[in-house]
C-alpha cells in the first residue's frame, strides 16, 4: 500500500525537526531510534522516558514538539522537483552506510537516488592539485566508470572536481558528498559542475539547509564518502589533509585504500607515500584497482555492475598512465617528471630563451607540458 504524500511529508518533518535539535548527532539520533522505533514514537515519549536515553536538555526540547515555522523552508525545498530527503527508514538509503559505526540518520539529496546503491569508488585528493594530479584523477575516474563504478568525491577544488568531471565525460555516474546545506554551492567556482552533477548524478549532504561551509563539517562528511564506496583512491595529498582522514576512515570501515605515488620532493605526494607505508595499495595503472576489486569480465555480474557500458573488454579501457607524448621531442627528452625552470631548459638544450619559450608554448597548447608558478614547467604523462 502506497503511503499518502502528506503523511510522508509529515513523517519527514519529524526527522528534520529531530536532526535540528542541538546535541542530537548521528549516534544520539540512532540511539533514540533503537529505543523508540520511529520519530513519531520519539515525540510521543514522556519526559521521563526520554531522560533515560538523552540529556535533560535534549529531552525537554523534544517534549516541546516540532516548530512548524522553523521547518517551512525545508518543506518548501522538498516540494521541488528532484529534491529528496532519504532517512534510515527509506528503501533508497544506501546499504553500505548501514555498515559504518555512525551512519547519518538522514540525507538531503538532489538527483538520481538509484546511484546510492550502485557499487562505487571514492577518489579524493588535494585541493591544490598539480596539473598532472588533476589529469590522473580525471583519467582514473573515466576509466573506472567503464567498469560500472560510480565515482564518489567531495566536489572540492582540485582532485575532487577532476574526479567528478572524469565521470561526467565518461557518461558515467558520480555522487558528490558536500559539507554544506544543499541550498548552498561550495565552492562557488563549482556552480556549473554542481548543476551537471545534479543533472547526470547525485549530490547529497547530511547537513540541514542553510548550513554554511564550516571547517569542522568537511572532515565529518568524509566518513560518508568512504562509507558509500568499495574502496578509496587517494591521488595527491599532504601529510595533514582531509584526504588522509578519508583514507583512514575507509580503512576503519573495511574498505580498500589505494594511493598513487609521486615525486619524493613534492609535498603533495607525501600523504600518498605515508598511506602506502601504512598498507595502502600502490597504484600506477588502472589495472591495479581493477584486479584488487575483482572488476574483471566475470566479476562484473558478481558485483552487480550492470548499469553502465560494460560491453567493452577490459583491454579496451584507456589506462590513465599510458604515455601519449611524442618521445622524440628535444625538450620533452630533457624534462623528467619534476618541475624544471626555463633557464635550466635553456642551459640543457643549448637553445636560446626565445626558442625554448616558443617550443614550450606549443607543447603547452598540445597538452604535453604544464606551466607552473615561478617560471617552471612540467611534463604531463
Amino acid at each position: 500500500m502506497q503511503t499518502d504524500h502528506s503523511e510522508d511529508i509529515a513523517e519527514k518533518a519529524l526527522w528534520i525537526s529531530l536532526s535540528n535539535i542541538s546535541g542530537i548527532g548521528p549516534q544520539t539520533f540512532c540511539q533514540l531510534l533503537k529505543t523508540f522505533g520511529s520519530p513519531t514514537n520519539i515525540y510521543a515519549a514522556s519526559l521521563k522516558q526520554l531522560k533515560e536515553v538523552v540529556s535533560d536538555k535534549i529531552a525537554a526540547e523534544i517534549t516541546l514538539g516540532i516548530d512548524d515555522e522553523a521547518l517551512t523552508d525545508s518543506l518548501h525545498w522538498l516540494s521541488q522537483a528532484n529534491n529528496h530527503l532519504i532517512t534510515l527508514a527509506d528503501p533508497y538509503y544506501p546499504k553500505t552506510l548501514l555498515e559504518i559505526s555512525d551512519p547519518p540518520p538522514l540525507l538531503y539529496a538532489k538527483g538520481n537516488l538509484a546511484l546510492l546503491n550502485q557499487p562505487s569508488i571514492a577518489i579524493v585528493g588535494s585541493r591544490n592539485a598539480s596539473v598532472q594530479g588533476g589529469k590522473n584523477a580525471e583519467a582514473f575516474a573515466h576509466g573506472l566508470c567503464a567498469y560500472g563504478l560510480c565515482i564518489v568525491s567531495g566536489m572540492a577544488l582540485g582532485i575532487d572536481g577532476a574526479a567528478h568531471r572524469g565521470a561526467l565525460k565518461a557518461n558515467g555516474a558520480t555522487i558528490a558528498v558536500v559539507g554544506t546545506g544543499l541550498d548552498i554551492v561550495y565552492p562557488a567556482k563549482h556552480r556549473d559542475l554542481a548543476h551537471q552533477i545534479v543533472e547526470h548524478g547525485l549530490i547529497i549532504s547530511e547537513f540541514s539547509l542553510g548550513t554554511p561551509s564550516k571547517p569542522q563539517n568537511f572532515p565529518k562528511r568524509n566518513r560518508i564518502i568512504s562509507g558509500l564506496s568499495l574502496g578509496c583512491l587517494v591521488v595527491e595529498a599532504n601529510l595533514q589533509s582531509g584526504s588522509q582522514i578519508t583514507a583512514r576512515l575507509a580503512a576503519e570501515q573495511g574498505r580498500e585504500v589505494f594511493a598513487i605515488p609521486g615525486s619524493i620532493h613534492s609535498p603533495m605526494s607525501k600523504g600518498c607515500h605515508q598511506l602506502i607505508k601504512q598498507g595502502a595499495k600502490l597504484v600506477d595503472c588502472l589495472q591495479d584497482i581493477v584486479e584488487d576489486l575483482g572488476l574483471n569480465k566475470l566479476g562484473l555480474n558478481n558485483l552487480g555492475l550492470n548499469s553502465l557500458d560494460l560491453n567493452n573488454d577490459a583491454s579496451s579501457v584507456t589506462d590513465p598512465t599510458d604515455n601519449n607524448i611524442a618521445p622524440n621531442h628535444p625538450l620533452l627528452n630533457l624534462m623528467g617528471y619534476e618541475p624544471i625552470a626555463l633557464e635550466n631548459l635553456v642551459r640543457l638544450s643549448s637553445l636560446t630563451v626565445s626558442e625554448v619559450s616558443s617550443m614550450l608554448m606549443l607543447l603547452e597548447l598540445e597538452g604535453s607540458v604544464a606551466s607552473l608558478a615561478g617560471g617552471q614547467y612540467q611534463k604531463i604523462v
